[in-house]
């Protein structure tokens, strides 16, 4: 007989005594501060890695047997109840290997969600046996009908270290988000905080959102999370965070996010490729303390690319996937058309700082090598207690204001003659007019280089796309970096975003 999940919530594991999985999300009474108390007490102890207690079965999973390790959706935790959300599980085993523990939080107490082999389907290529004890899980997603009424879409995951990742209507996954970023592109390596235990509590039938407490550990620092979780056409969570510091943290990267940027329109030297355009983001949109928007087109550098964006009380910053065009993409698996943008708006002032984006080599589609994030200027002090909060918004993006101007695309190539000039093609449009008109006279540019010179600098129409075309040329002269924007200037003193470029030799 299968057990329900109303017993197997109350199932503990005495057989793996230390090596359990239930350690933090264990039965008891639960509150807003229940993980901030666990997190606090964790850090004042030197950190441990989780014990693993995978048995040997699972060890050596290859990639096709773990695929094959199915949670059963009749299982869910809260099939067939009614509620706005249900909730599947992930199965431990090859790149998964740290357990997870669950407890389900309802009435203000947390029941620990207890493993069973019972909870998952395997087929013809996983012919090991699944454990019996509980063994935890690797993760786990949530579903809800975010895009038809009558059928539950799996809307967030949460899987592998710190990583989670959710859609908007009608999107498929792409990039995602972290807990915390630490060491990133360090030489002496990152560092990757783990969530070690998840509390979700059981949300009401007349509810539009969920709330996800999560315990993060790691070497230097640990963390108490609460995830609000509202999905819709952009799905949105707002995130409150407390950090607690073992050591100093100087090397802190605060709401990063990670995703994939192999080539584009603008970047497709040495491609050899059907597809015009492979990538999850194609740019990195900031709108910083000062109101102004700024837009920095992503590459695929030959060597590591880091840059950091100097601000003080940023107001947003995300990865968008601004092209929706398929004809730009011609990929009818990945769909990469129909991959999330992921906004962060920081809540609160978090003072001053730098965006920081790190632009990494790559030769294959299976790599996130992307990333972006927010690093505070001062170290957060060993034996302190940070706390902070943003909303992420994953869907299409923040809309620009009625009768604004934004980057569409950016191309390249060799200019005409002989030499190392660069021609720039960028185009904007005004994809809002909602109340008001078009410009009378076409804007002036102003392109401005850190080294070498700026030439024949042109504006015209676009009458393909209604708005503006901007084409300049780049003579580097010696120089194998030069730093380029752009800035656009209406009669009527509109707004348009600031066009930032890196050209490297």
């Amino acid at each position: 007989m299968i057990p329900s999940l109303a017993i197997l919530l109350l199932i503990s594991a005495p057989s793996f005594a230390a090596d359990k999985a239930e350690n933090y999300a264990v039965n008891s009474k639960f509150n807003r501060d229940t993980v901030v108390d666990l997190a606090r007490k964790l850090a004042a102890s030197p950190y441990s890695p989780p014990k693993s207690a995978l048995p040997d079965s699972l060890k050596s999973l290859s990639y096709d047997e773990y695929r094959d390790i199915q949670f059963d959706p009749t299982q869910a935790v809260w099939a067939n109840e009614g509620l706005p959300f249900e909730m599947q599980m992930f199965h431990r085993g090859a790149y998964y290997k740290d357990p997870v523990e669950v407890a389900i939080v309802e009435d203000g107490t947390a029941r620990h969600l207890a493993y069973s082999p019972t909870l998952f389907k395997t087929g013809d290529v996983m012919t090991r046996p699944l454990p019996i004890d509980d063994i935890g899980f690797a993760g786990f997603n949530l579903h809800s009908p975010i895009n038809r009424p009558d059928f539950y879409d799996e809307t967030v995951v949460f899987q592998g270290a710190s990583y989670f990742r959710a859609l908007g209507k009608n999107e498929v996954y792409g990039l995602s988000a972290r807990g915390l970023a630490l060491k990133t592109a360090d030489p002496e390596g990152e560092e990757f905080p783990i969530y070690r235990a998840f509390w979700i509590e059981k949300p009401s039938k007349e509810s539009n959102s969920i709330v996800i407490y999560a315990l993060l550990d790691s070497q230097s620092v640990t963390g108490a999370y609460r995830f609000t979780i509202r999905p819709g056409t952009n799905t949105t969570m707002d995130v409150e965070a407390t950090l607690f510091p073992r050591v100093d943290l100087s090397k802190i990267g605060l709401a990063p996010e990670s995703s994939m940027y192999l080539f584009s329109a603008n970047g497709r030297q040495d491609v050899d490729d059907f597809r015009p355009e492979v990538h999850d983001s194609d740019g990195l949109l900031m709108v910083n303390g000062r109101g102004e928007r700024l837009w920095r087109p992503l590459a695929n550098p030959k060597e590591l690319q880091i840059s950091a964006f100097q601000d003080t009380a940023p107001l947003g910053f995300g990865l968008m996937q601004r092209d929706r065009d398929f004809n730009n993409y011609q990929d009818l698996d990945a769909e990469y058309q129909q991959r999330p943008s992921l906004w962060v708006e920081p809540v609160g002032n978090w003072g001053k700082g730098a965006v920081v984006l790190t632009e990494i080599p790559s030769s294959a589609e299976i790599h996130d090598n992307i990333i972006a994030y927010w690093a505070p200027t001062s170290p957060i002090t060993a034996g302190s207690e940070y706390s902070f909060a943003y909303r992420l918004t994953w869907g299409q993006g923040p809309q620009i204001a009625p009768g604004e101007a934004r980057v569409e695309s950016t191309r390249s190539g060799k200019a005409d003659g002989t030499g190392n000039k660069r021609l720039f093609v960028v185009d904007y449009t005004i994809p809002n007019t909602t109340g008001v008109s078009m410009p009378a006279n076409r804007p002036q540019a102003m392109v401005k280089a850190s080294k070498g010179s700026v030439s024949n600098v042109v504006v015209r129409d676009n009458p393909q796309t209604g708005g503006y075309r901007v084409s300049f040329e780049l003579d580097p002269t010696d120089a194998d970096l030069v730093e380029l924007r752009m800035e656009l200037k209406f009669d009527d003193g509109r707004k348009a975003e600031t066009w930032m470029y890196r050209w490297t030799n």
